[in-house]
């Protein structure tokens, strides 16, 4: 550990660093252990630098953003956390709007509020950055980022556009990961007006009211085809099951809350669901939560 810790610095002197960093704090579910270092570039020049940095020294890493639809293991990680929690930078373009992956969705929603710009509204309440709701085409059913990109610019052997029709979009799902991470997105918008936008805003917001309280990475399973995941969970009695401190929500099937167990507990129930639904029903889900590290 020390050896890399000396190799990053001599590189990378000037660049935010925590050492020990609690990933129980850092992460919707309030799971994890501890990674040894966490490093946050603060330009995507630098996101990239050092994303080939580590991949060419060989030191284990991941990315986090805001946390919002990863399960961190319970065990210390020996290698290094890359956040983009200093990468916000945010423009105005003639196309729409340029945002880099730490920018985070009420950051986006606020700017284009004040832009009078549209389309994006439907965002709203999801917690994300940017980076990862294009990693994971965060939406709603009505509306996915994906939709709305015009390109990705990728840290992959540098920094790379990458149009939006290569960028393979689909359920909660994209070609973007560790090895092809999103570094910023431009996305179009269309010409509104602050008191429109607000409006649509409130609108949104009120519709994600019924969703379950508690500590959760919002829904683990993607829809299948033509059915609720949440359907399909509650038509197979799950509602209420729980491992240890986590529960699959009586409000919604997909939702599980952590009170106060361990990502062991929490990965042992989605493994207990996706088994039970499988038997019932026949159909296997896919998860959407991200493993981290």
């Amino acid at each position: 550990m020390g050896t890399f810790f000396a190799r990053i610095t001599e590189r990378f002197p000037a660049l935010f660093r925590e050492e020990n960093f609690s990933l129980k704090e850092h992460t919707a579910f309030g799971l994890g252990g501890r990674c040894a270092l966490a490093l946050s570039p603060s330009s995507m020049e630098e996101f990239s630098a050092l994303l080939a940095f580590l991949q060419g020294e060989g030191i284990p890493h991941f990315l986090l953003g805001l946390g919002a639809d990863v399960l961190a293991r319970d065990e210390d990680f020996e290698g290094v956390c890359v956040r983009t929690v200093r990468m916000r930078g945010l423009r105005r373009t003639e196309e729409g709007v340029f945002a880099e992956a730490g920018v985070t969705g009420g950051d986006l929603l606020r700017f284009v509020k004040k832009e009078g710009l549209g389309g994006l509204e439907f965002l709203a309440g999801i917690p994300l950055t940017v980076g990862g709701a294009a990693v994971m085409n965060a939406g709603i059913p009505a509306s996915h980022l994906g939709e709305h990109v015009l390109s990705v610019t990728a840290a992959s052997d540098g920094l790379r556009a990458i149009p939006q029709s290569a960028c393979g979009f689909g359920e909660k799902t994209s070609i973007f990961g560790r090895e092809n991470a999103v570094a910023g997105v431009l996305l179009r918008t269309e010409r509104s007006t602050p008191e429109a936008v607000e409006k649509k805003i409130a609108s949104f917001l009120k519709g994600r009211e019924h969703l379950p309280k508690g500590r959760s990475a919002g829904c683990i399973f993607v829809n299948p085809a033509g059915i609720s995941a949440g359907e399909l969970i509650d038509r197979c009695g799950l509602k209420g099951l729980s491992v240890g401190g986590a529960f699959v929500s009586k409000v919604h099937a997909n939702f599980i809350i952590n009170g106060g167990g361990s990502a062991s507990d929490v990965e042992e129930l989605i493994a207990l669901v996706k088994r039970e639904v499988l038997r019932k029903t026949g159909i296997l889900l896919r998860e959407e939560v991200r493993r981290i590290p």
